[in-house]
């Protein structure tokens, strides 16, 4: 029986004597579009899938406009400044500004009484 003091023992892991099988690879499959074969069907689905893309792509850029300029609001004791903002958004500083900009319109608008 081990020592209560000592330090525990580790043991190695068994080697393997095989290699587990490769998993096939799927092809990659974009929304099941390139199973469609008639190409007004094709049109109509890539067309709906690329309206709801820019739809969710602009409501992202919303949520980043309000996002950059909760941060950068001066009552914030940890508030960022535009080049901050810009650093972590991959933006210019002159974006950054303009995106905290509309941020706080967003946010002036969410609000009933018009308060930031």
């Amino acid at each position: 029986m081990p020592e209560p003091d000592s330090a525990p023992s580790f043991r190695r892991p068994a080697p393997l004597i095989f290699e587990p099988a490769a998993s096939a690879e799927e092809a990659e499959h974009f929304f099941d579009l390139e199973s469609i074969a008639d190409p007004r069907e094709l049109l109509s689905r890539a067309t709906e899938l690329a309206v709801a893309f820019q739809a969710a792509a602009d409501r992202a850029m919303e949520y980043q406009a309000m996002a950059a300029a909760q941060l950068a609001d001066p009552r914030r004791f940890d508030r960022l400044p535009d080049a901050a903002i810009a650093d972590r958004a991959e933006w210019t500083e002159d974006y950054a500004r303009r995106m905290v900009a509309f941020g706080k319109q967003l946010l002036r608008d969410a609000t009933p009484d018009g308060s930031p």
